[in-house]
């Protein structure tokens, strides 16, 4: 039987529970066993974040009209017996729309007024003062309560034609995008520049964030949203109306805010609508070769396989799942389009973020072998020490103890040089950290954003942004090639720490920035797509431009910002090596003199010592099975039997 996307995002909810009880787990064991360095910590923190904060956000882009808020409805709220974001004829969302849940935060609907534009700061910066958000409560236990708020997304204001020029929706050189005026000469804007919605439904919770957007001329007039919010997307599904098939506008949507080179399977196409095909002049054969011309076609044009177009009746699908209709949910196709949800997006997800638990797991067991490790060949050398002393006098003895304080001694000293190599790791590393902060990235992006905020068409901007993404690749492999010269004077003092004082230090891998790099790939690409011909004319206002600055500055910062943490944990990884060391050995000093101590004063003492030193041997041993068994149960799937209902048939929480 197929697996539906709520059904499969249940699954994996599951899965990140579950993976979170077993993690806290592994974490008391490494810490009551003393397993737990700096290195071990943050592979443990990493992999709790990756998995706690793993969202999975899934776009909704469409023009007016084909639909989109009622296929919402249909896959994620029928369990709510109605509609409850707005879909009827007239009311439809105006502005982006998040939908997610924050345990922090009461259920409410948080709206950012449209005059916003008129001032530089972007939805960024805007999220961090609530204060400038309208903010509306929500009853999770009353359904009308909850639609009628969620309406709020589709109100519109009257303003004059050079208000909506200010604010972005009317452009004197593209008569045919503006909206009509009324007899008084004023034209409708959106109410709202942005909505957050934040409610504990089952999908929700467990780490879902949908995105509904409004049409081509909404969409086109905020930047962040088509070069940050959509391109960051897990999948995007783009709506058409099979009444309409492909039209100019859609084609532009596409072309500009969607279309991708490469990773276009994230790109799933909904053919909406497709009961108005359904007529009792033709027969079911005749209706169903039209809906697959229909496919064919739409997917011809926008340049997909066929199998990315799914043709569905989001309204008949609603209406079955309310009235708990089979044979009408079959004919809507929305199955159809829940099962390649599923397969795809989440399967997708959910390989991506495996791989990494995957790698952050293997990471783990090689961090904590290493201690382990480390007092294993303490023990062995203990062992051979004290087998040795076997039948010797108390002159042999002593002597043993003054060549243990002389190589205590000696080890002490080793701790300044050990600081040293610290030092000048940190002062590199450190070197690192500026190349990539955020003074750095506002240097290279200096001539951009003077030729964008100038006035007029900005016809160098194509050559502005590949010569800044040139320049910001360059950082990147500077800070690339500073982390190899890193790593190759830490292998270096490494080995003569190695051969003077008896360790047994390794550096950890060179540290891997490509896949930042390929970051800075597909934020130009996504910035390049949107700089065509219609938006040239939209360039031209500073105040757009500044919108489109700021949104790219986001983007790259948390780009740098992300190299420069894994630069971080790399360099923990082998600091923590020699504190692990260094820790380990003291002990081990403590150890041996105590244990001399004992045979001197005991007759007995000498046996004793070996047999403790045999048992703490097995106790190492029996520590990594059980290593092995702890970390070998993070990576287990979820039990398919376990698998909760689809959530069209979930009350709300």
């Amino acid at each position: 039987m197929s697996i539906s996307f709520n059904e499969q995002f249940d699954r994996h909810g599951a899965w990140r529970r579950e993976f979170a009880l077993r993690l806290k787990l592994l974490d008391d064991w490494l810490a009551s066993h003393d397993l737990m360095d700096a290195a071990v910590q943050e592979r443990l923190q990493r992999l709790e974040e990756q998995v706690r904060a793993d969202k999975v956000t899934v776009a909704f882009v469409a023009e007016f009209s084909r639909g989109k808020s009622e296929l919402i409805n249909a896959l994620f709220f029928a369990g709510y017996g109605r509609r409850i974001m707005p879909a009827s004829a007239g009311r439809t969302t105006m502005c982006p729309t998040e939908l997610g849940y924050d345990a922090a935060l009461s259920p409410s609907l948080r709206l950012l007024p449209i005059e916003t534009r008129l001032q530089p700061q972007g939805l960024a910066e805007w999220r961090s003062t609530p204060e400038k958000w309208a903010h509306t409560p929500l009853d999770m236990q009353d359904a009308s309560q909850l639609a009628a708020a969620m309406e709020k997304v589709a109100e519109v204001r009257k303003v004059t034609k050079a208000d909506a020029q200010a604010l972005g929706f009317w452009h004197d050189d593209m008569p045919d995008e503006n909206p009509l005026p009324d007899a008084q000469g004023l034209v409708e804007v959106p109410m709202w520049r942005h909505a957050v919605i934040n409610i504990p439904h089952p999908l929700l919770k467990q780490g879902l964030v949908i995105l509904d957007t409004p049409g081509l001329n909404a969409v086109g007039a905020e930047p962040e949203l088509t070069v940050n919010l959509i391109p960051q997307a897990h999948a995007v599904v783009f709506i058409l109306g099979a009444d309409t098939g492909v039209t100019r506008s859609d084609l532009t949507i596409w072309r500009e805010h969607l279309v991708v080179p490469s990773g276009s399977e994230a790109r799933l196409v909904v053919l909406n609508k497709i009961d108005t095909l359904w007529n009792a002049l033709n027969t079911p054969a005749q209706v169903q070769a039209q809906v697959e011309r229909q496919r064919a076609t739409s997917a011809e044009m926008l340049g997909l396989p066929v199998g990315q177009v799914i043709a569905v009746s989001a309204q008949k699908g609603l209406i079955a799942k309310i009235n708990h209709d089979d044979a009408l949910l079959k004919s809507s196709g929305l199955p159809v389009l829940e099962d390649v949800l599923g397969k795809g997006i989440m399967g997708q997800r959910q390989v991506i973020l495996r791989a990494a638990v995957s790698a952050g797991i293997a990471s783990l067991r090689s961090e904590t072998a290493r201690v382990i490790n480390i007092r294993r060949r303490d023990l062995d050398d203990q062992m051979l020490e004290l087998r040795s002393l076997r039948g010797k006098n108390a002159a042999v003895i002593g002597a043993m103890r003054s060549r243990i304080e002389q190589e205590q001694r000696e080890f002490d000293q080793s701790t300044s040089k050990i600081h040293a190599v610290r030092a000048v790791h940190i002062k590199l590393l450190r070197e690192v950290f500026q190349m990539l902060g955020g003074p750095a990235i506002k240097s290279e992006m200096a001539e951009l954003t003077q030729m964008l905020q100038q006035r007029g068409l900005k016809l160098g901007v194509r050559k502005a942004y590949v010569q800044t993404f040139e320049r910001l690749r360059a950082i990147l492999e500077r800070a690339g090639s500073a982390g190899i010269e890193i790593h190759a004077m830490l292998g270096a003092t490494f080995r003569q720490l190695n051969a003077e004082y008896g360790f047994s230090l390794q550096p950890p891998g060179e540290p891997e920035l490509a896949r930042f790099t390929d970051d800075l790939a597909r934020i130009e690409q996504g910035h390049m797509q949107y700089l065509g011909v219609t938006n040239a004319l939209k360039l031209a206002q500073p105040e757009f431009a500044q919108r489109l600055v700021r949104a790219l500055a986001t983007r790259l910062r948390t780009v740098f910002e992300s190299a420069a943490n894994e630069l971080e944990i790399w360099s923990k990884s082998a600091t923590a090596q020699l504190d692990a060391q260094l820790r380990e050995r003291r002990r081990s000093f403590a150890r041996r003199i105590e244990a001399i101590d004992r045979i001197q004063h005991a007759a007995n003492g000498l046996a004793e010592r070996i047999e403790e030193i045999e048992s703490q041997e097995q106790a190492l041993a029996d520590l990594e099975s059980r290593l092995q068994e702890l970390t070998g149960q993070l990576l287990a799937p979820p039990a398919a039997d376990a698998a909760p209902p689809a959530v069209g048939s979930l009350q709300p929480a």
